[in-house]
């Protein structure tokens, strides 16, 4: 019978660490390619902005009466294309 390939440690750490690298490498290229192209800013129409500062008043009011301000929202099925979502999250850093 044969012997059995014996590897040293120094081997098996300096290919642990080269694994470990290009593991490294590949996953910095993919966040940098995947990264989204930014938005252009687009008005918001009246009625997004009225009631954006309607929440905004809710916000300051809870924060008056020592509330602590969370901001929460229900999802409806079947949105219109008059719906506030991407206005409301980009005001207040959701879309971040």
């Amino acid at each position: 019978m044969s012997e059995p390939l014996r590897t040293s440690r120094r081997r098996w750490v300096a290919a642990c660490a080269v694994t470990g690298a290009v593991g490294l490498v590949a996953t910095a290229v993919l966040n940098a390619s995947s990264t989204p192209e930014p938005r252009t800013e687009e008005p918001v129409s009246a009625v997004c902005a009225a009631r954006i500062a309607d929440l905004e008043r809710q916000l300051a009011r809870a924060g008056r009466e020592g509330e602590d301000g969370v901001l929460t929202f229900s999802r409806v099925k079947g949105g219109t294309a008059g719906d506030c979502d991407e206005e409301i999250r980009d005001h207040f850093g959701g879309g971040r």
